[in-house]
């Protein structure tokens, strides 16, 4: 189905469940960044963290695809808990994913001209996603929908505000941006991002006290993934 796939992380924690399950791996830089290329579920794959924020993951992306030429992005990771039925260590998978701190006439009045601020997650790759949820018992559930973007690690401060607006699962620094470049090149996109924080567990001491765990579950939930598509 895909020649390769990309998998990028915001962060080196995120990246390093991943890395014991890369088979014939090498290593390769590219824009002061890392890129690890090898079989991962038996699939040809590159994988890298890009730093966090919108522009980092913007140029990781744009790099996948056209130095590496991965035909599909997965952005794998971390989340902030928006809606208030996810807890801690909840996945959620993307349907669509937009910036909660861009205007929203930027993305469809100008390049790329969208028909709405929402960057859909890609058919295929959702369903193989869904499907590989159903047939892995998950100690913690994966939910499926939207999620956004922005400039912050969010708090309470802009909580509220965001919620009423987008309604999303999660909020998070990066998966927007490499949505934009995969719309922007034909690229299949999709996020899984694990619950690190939430209204109840909130501010950076949650995130950094759940990350190493959330970012297991994240692999775990990619490589699921991976296994469908390797089998379909």
């Amino acid at each position: 189905m895909y020649r390769k796939i990309g998998i990028l992380c915001a962060g080196d924690s995120e990246l390093a469940p991943f890395l014991p399950h890369l088979e014939h791996a090498r290593t390769s830089e590219k824009a002061l960044l890392k890129f690890y290329e090898g079989t991962l579920c038996g699939l040809p794959a590159v994988l890298l963290y890009s730093g966090v924020c919108k522009v980092d993951a913007a140029i990781a992306a744009q790099i996948l695809i056209d130095t590496y030429r991965a035909d599909a992005v997965i952005n794998a990771g971390t989340a902030g808990g928006m809606d208030p039925s996810l807890n801690i260590f909840d996945t959620a998978v993307s349907t669509a994913v937009a910036y909660h701190d861009v205007a929203d006439d930027i993305l469809t009045d100008f390049h790329p001209w969208l028909e709405s601020i929402w960057f859909p997650a890609d058919p295929a790759l959702r369903a193989c996603a869904e499907a590989a949820a159903a047939k892995q018992p998950l100690e913690y559930p994966a939910r499926f929908g939207r999620m956004v973007t922005g400039e912050a690690f969010i708090t309470d401060d802009g909580r509220q505000e965001i919620n009423a607006r987008f309604a999303p699962l999660t909020v998070d620094m990066e998966s927007a941006a490499v949505a934009h470049v995969c719309h922007a090149n034909g690229v299949p996109f999709l996020a899984i991002r694990t619950v690190t924080d939430t209204a109840d567990h909130s501010g950076a001491g949650n995130f950094e006290l759940n990350c190493e765990r959330a970012s297991a579950i994240a692999k775990d939930v990619t490589l699921a993934l991976l296994r469908e598509i390797q089998n379909a």
